[in-house]
């Protein structure tokens, strides 16, 4: 389960600075401080919650086309985001972009967000055209204004090419990666964390079309990169690591692969406990790693790990716990458990038969 970027949430709620400080109600600031919390904490209902009654007094107290009045209806539709509710985070997604664009005018930086918030809704949900239209406007918009080899333009650079590489269409993600990286090594030096993330993202693509050799130095260097600004036990060296241990695990390394898998889950139950959702990714993949290796009862205890954090974050019938049932029954069949197996899959099922 894909959490948004964490960038877009920070900036979101930087929206506020548009109202001046003093000026803004103490209970709203109040209300949205506590509804980026729980966001940043992976308590997306609490969240969304929180937001809903910061919007409604922003509304009650500003007026309804108020730029706070955008923030809160941003930060409503990330939780819902989070939290696989498309449907109901599209309405808030339209009405604060809207209200953005009325109050900056259509080129601010602030609605480039507000636009590239909406084009990954619709990537999420596999509407790639729609998506693919806004994040061009978004890059149009940003390289008029800033400049071609403004850092900014490598943001959406790189937004349009994971919309590429979301379809697998390696050959287009390739250059728009290339040039992020080349724009982020030249403004903002080599060892920046920005130019970390894109030579993930370069490395990946490589690792996508089988190419390790070329992906592993890349991975490498990101990692690298990542411990010497942010310190070995940060966060964003955990997906480094994972990163690496994924790139290790496709080619059967399989020792390999386990070390720097564990290693990265220890950092992230470090820095955020262990029942956080970021730590969601790194348990499915010792899971699966185990299970490639007849490790069977390995893999279950990571799966059903995985599956309590998603049940507790996102709700019993989320569609990612419809993916940790299915995860375990595949698991179970191997293992001769057929009564279990057939047990989850029918709660899967089920899960998938609501959604739909």
């Amino acid at each position: 389960m894909k959490k948004p970027a964490s960038w877009l949430v920070g900036l979101c709620f930087a929206l506020g600075v548009f109202t001046p400080a003093g000026a803004q109600p103490d209970a709203w600031r109040s209300l949205m401080q506590q509804a980026d919390r729980l966001y940043q904490q992976g308590w997306y209902d609490q969240a969304a919650r929180a937001a809903a009654r910061a919007l409604e007094a922003a509304e009650r107290d500003l007026g309804p086309e108020h730029p706070d009045v955008a923030t809160s209806l941003n930060l409503l539709a990330l939780a819902y985001r989070a939290k696989g509710e498309y449907r109901l985070a599209e309405p808030p997604q339209k009405r604060s972009l809207a209200i953005m664009e009325k109050f900056l005018g259509p080129e601010h930086h602030s609605v480039a967000i507000a636009i590239g918030n909406l084009a990954e809704l619709y990537q999420a949900q596999g509407r790639y055209a729609e998506a693919e239209e806004l994040y061009g406007r978004a890059l149009r918009n940003v390289e008029r204004v800033l400049g071609p080899n403004h850092p900014n333009v490598a943001t959406w650079l790189n937004s349009l090419a994971e919309l590429h590489y979301a379809q697998a269409r390696f050959a287009a993600a390739q250059p728009l990666y290339e040039r992020a990286l080349a724009i982020r090594e030249r403004a903002l030096g080599p060892y920046n964390p920005a130019v970390a993330a894109s030579l993930n993202n370069l490395a990946a693509l490589h690792r996508a079309r089988g190419d390790y050799a070329t992906a592993e130095p890349l991975y490498r260097r990101s990692l690298e990169i990542a411990v010497q600004r942010l310190g070995r036990e940060h966060p964003a060296v955990a997906v480094a690591l994972n990163n690496l241990a994924e790139l290790h695990g496709a080619q059967r390394q399989y020792a390999e692969a386990e070390l720097l898998h564990q290693r990265s889950l220890a950092i992230l139950e470090s820095a955020l406990g262990t029942d956080h959702p970021d730590l969601d990714p790194t348990l499915n993949y010792l899971a699966e790693l185990y299970g490639a290796q007849g490790q069977y009862v390995a893999a279950e205890h990571f799966y059903r790990r995985s599956l309590a954090i998603r049940e507790t974050h996102f709700g019993p019938d989320h569609a990612a716990v419809a993916g940790s049932l299915e995860s375990l029954s595949r698991l179970y069949r191997v293992m001769g458990r057929r009564d279990d197996a057939k047990r989850l899959a029918e709660r899967a099922a089920a899960i998938r038969a609501r959604a739909r």
